[in-house]
């Protein structure tokens, strides 16, 4: 395994929604990256239960991390508890979209 875990976000640090400028890894849509001997799961969620870009994001996560890890499998898990929330964004997330002064 020449990979690691910060290769791993390096890549999901790539994948954008459309409609927020923020990468999802700042955003705080990854919850968790589990490395097995096996496989490598992300389990990740969304801002919103109907997000327009979800098949297509959930596919473009497979694909940057399979990337990485060829030949290893990666399974994306789409989870929705916790649910996502403001808290969960980087400062830098915050600074981007300005939410600097929202109180978190």
């Amino acid at each position: 395994m020449a990979w690691t875990k910060d290769d791993i976000i390096a890549a999901l640090k790539t994948v954008y929604d459309p409609e927020i400028p923020v990468n999802i890894w700042d955003m705080g849509l990854v919850y968790d990256i589990q490395i097995n001997s096996d496989s490598v799961v992300i389990k990740m969620t969304f801002t919103s239960p109907t997000c327009p870009m979800m098949e297509e994001l959930l596919a473009r996560v497979k694909d940057v991390v399979s990337n990485v890890v060829a030949p290893t499998p990666v399974r994306v898990d789409l989870v929705w508890e916790p649910a996502w929330d403001l808290s969960r964004m980087s400062d830098a997330a915050r600074i981007e979209l300005d939410l600097t002064n929202s109180g978190w």
